[in-house]
């Protein structure tokens, strides 16, 4: 039983890597559902799927900061000699001024100190919200009750946006908006799966209903590039006060019903749980990836780098034609690379003792 669950979650977290990749190439991987409608809570989500009540404060405070914050700080590092290495050759330095403040408060603040690994900018934040959920954890309340006033507090983070100018505010913001996703996710866990049906097809007609219906709250559509119903959490940027609530859980609802349905057609598919467990560094990689190709494509092609500097950090060269060469290129070298990461990690430790 606790294998076919790590399958599943792992596979989970393959599927939720591979949308949010899709979303920053512009595309939908689950037609009706915009990755940047749920992609990043789908992995608060999980956290809370996974969370476990048995540890300690210290002790719980210690295995996130190991499993989190020490791989952030060593890929902040690491992009920064990038960046900067990058910089004489690109003609571009792609991120903020390097200070002291950029490089130790402005990851929980925006996480957009490097552009080449602004995707990361959850990973400080749900180091915090896990923290602070544990904190809570120690109030003795209903699992049912609790979840409500989480939902209350998501609904406080929506109405904070116009003060999220201020960037201790916006953290707070986002905290109160991601603390429930994380407690659905321990409650998905613990109360309903196993005790609900809640993967049958009336379900899913009642949410792609609901779903077709969640698409006139659009605010962001443009005919080319389809995306849609999209709210940008890392700013707070909310475009309607319920919408983002219930895109959220239209989201991972699919995500879930998606892993539900395939199961016993991929989980012996080893590239599929390879990616799963190099989610991070698929997250922290793809965007260097992506613009080595694009890059690349445009020196060989002649066509002066300042075309492409012109652009923020998830341009990329002709859509049309290499979106899908992108995402493929992208999964395969990241997820390797974390095999590789893994593999030297493996080594040394296996020297030292």
């Amino acid at each position: 039983m606790e294998q076919l669950f790590s399958n599943k979650i792992n596979i989970l977290k393959a599927l939720a890597i591979l949308i949010v990749i899709s979303g920053h190439l512009e595309f939908s991987l689950i037609p009706m559902f915009p990755p940047y409608s749920f992609q990043v809570i789908l992995f608060f989500f999980i956290a809370g799927m996974l969370f476990k009540e048995k540890y300690g404060f210290i002790e719980y405070f210690k295995r996130r900061f190991k499993t989190l914050m020490i791989p952030y700080i060593l890929y902040c590092i690491t992009y920064l000699g990038i960046t900067s290495a990058i910089a004489p050759v690109v003609g571009k330095f792609w991120g903020m001024d390097i200070s002291l403040r950029n490089e130790i408060l402005i990851p929980f603040l925006t996480g957009h100190q490097l552009d080449l690994i602004s995707p990361l900018w959850f990973v400080p934040q749900l180091f915090t919200t896990l923290i602070v959920y544990k904190i809570l954890n120690y109030i003795k309340l209903n699992t049912w009750f609790r979840a409500i006033i989480y939902l209350i507090f998501v609904f406080i983070g929506i109405q904070m946006e116009p003060l999220c100018g201020n960037l201790y505010i916006l953290w707070f913001a986002r905290t109160l908006f991601s603390l429930f996703f994380v407690h659905l996710g321990y409650l998905f866990i613990h109360k309903i799966e196993g005790k609900f049906d809640i993967f049958n097809y009336k379900i899913l007609s009642g949410v792609l209903i609901l779903q077709a219906f969640l698409w006139l709250t659009n605010a962001d559509y443009t005919p080319s590039d389809g995306i849609g119903l999209s709210y940008i959490l890392v700013w707070a940027d909310f475009d309607h006060w319920l919408a983002p609530v219930l895109t959220s859980l239209t989201g991972i609802w699919i995500s879930l019903f998606v892993v539900e349905v395939s199961y016993n057609y991929v989980k012996d598919w080893k590239f599929l749980h390879k990616i799963g467990q190099n989610t991070y560094h698929i997250m922290a990689n793809h965007l260097l990836v992506f613009n080595f190709i694009t890059y690349t494509i445009l020196a060989i092609k002649g066509i002066p780098f300042d075309i492409r500097n012109a652009h923020d950090i998830y341009w990329f060269y002709c859509p049309m034609k290499t979106t899908y060469f992108y995402f493929i290129a992208g999964i395969i070298i990241t997820t390797y690379l974390g095999e590789f990461f893994k593999f030297i990690k493996k080594n040394l430790c296996t020297k030292k003792f």
